[in-house]
């Protein structure tokens, strides 16, 4: 859980230097290089965190009350809007790093619009779903949970299996 608690840090951070460039303030090389990084790499494979383990858990482990169902289809919708939008405003970030000339409108609207949608989507996965998984989540839950996110990102899975909660 606290590797995606940190990977929606690096979204909010992605977030915040998205609404920066998108006011013409400058953003340093290794800035667009870590937005890059993350939007073209990083994001689709967190999405699949979720998508693939963290989702079907909370379906098994939440009572029918909890209608986490209806919260997970939000969620998805959201996936599908991230993942969709997510290469396009990539390039536009390294487009405008090479460039001097600020942003279009049409390019800040896109990317506002990505970053208002992110922020939404991490405020009810933060306030709502990791929280309840916290409570919910067995640690054999966990411990699984945090070898296929470790298989994803290439490494071993004996790494840290401590760190599963």
């Amino acid at each position: 859980m606290d590797f995606m608690a940190e990977d929606h840090l690096r979204e909010r951070e992605v977030c915040t230097l998205i609404d920066r460039m998108v006011e013409g303030e400058p953003v340093d090389h290794e800035d667009i290089a870590m937005m890059r990084t993350f939007l073209i790499d990083d994001l689709p494979k967190h999405l699949a965190d979720e998508e693939s383990d963290l989702f079907p858990l909370m379906l098994e482990r939440c009572d029918p009350d909890e209608e986490i169902d209806k919260m997970i289809t939000r969620l998805q919708a959201d996936h599908r809007h991230a993942i969709g939008d997510s290469p396009a405003i990539a390039a536009l970030i390294v487009a405008q790093a090479d460039r001097k000339k600020p942003l279009s409108d049409t390019d800040c609207a896109k990317m506002s619009d990505f970053a208002t949608h992110a922020r939404r989507h991490l405020i009810l996965e933060n306030a709502i779903l990791l929280p309840l998984a916290r409570a919910r989540l067995t640690k054999a839950d966990l411990e699984k949970m945090r070898a296929h996110m470790l298989e994803r990102r290439g490494q071993a899975t004996e790494q840290g299996a401590e760190h599963a909660g």
